[in-house]
C-alpha cells in the first residue's frame, strides 16, 4: 500500500479519520463514493474546497475517510477539517492557504446540556399563576 498522511477532524458529535495518498483522485467515505455518501447539494463541493485550496489538481490525491457519529452536517465539517489538516501535515507550505479559506479552525459549537428544572437547555416550563 502507498504511503499516506492521516489526520482527524471533529465537529459536534462527529469524528472523521482522513487518509490522503498521492494518487488519481479517488475519494472514498466509509467505503462509498463521496457523492454517494454525501448526496446533498453543496456537501461534496464544500469538502473538496480543501483540495482546491492547495492549488494542485483535485485528481492528484486519493482520499479515504472513516467517519462516525453525529449527523450529515457534522460529518461533512469533520471530513473537511480532517482533510485540511492532513494536507497541511503533508506539505506545511499549504498552511497559509488553508488558514485563508478558514479550513483549519475547528468549530467549537456543540449541543448545550439540559439544566435541572428546565425542559431543554434553556426552555422553562410555562409559568402559571394559579
Amino acid at each position: 500500500m502507498a504511503q499516506y498522511t492521516e489526520a482527524t477532524g471533529r465537529r459536534k458529535e462527529s469524528t472523521a479519520r482522513v487518509r490522503v495518498y498521492e494518487g488519481t483522485g479517488v475519494f472514498t467515505v466509509n467505503d462509498k463514493e463521496l457523492n454517494e455518501y454525501f448526496p446533498r447539494l453543496g456537501d461534496a463541493p464544500a469538502i473538496l474546497g480543501a483540495l482546491e485550496a492547495t492549488g494542485r489538481p483535485v485528481n492528484s490525491f486519493d482520499v479515504t475517510v472513516k467517519v462516525e457519529g453525529g449527523g450529515v452536517s457534522g460529518q461533512r465539517d469533520a471530513v473537511k477539517l480532517g482533510l485540511a489538516r492532513a494536507l497541511v501535515s503533508m506539505d506545511e507550505s499549504l498552511r497559509g492557504a488553508m488558514r485563508e479559506h478558514g479550513l483549519l479552525t475547528r468549530d467549537p459549537r456543540v449541543k448545550e446540556r439540559k439544566k435541572p428544572g428546565l425542559k431543554r437547555a434553556r426552555k422553562a416550563p410555562t409559568y402559571t399563576k394559579r
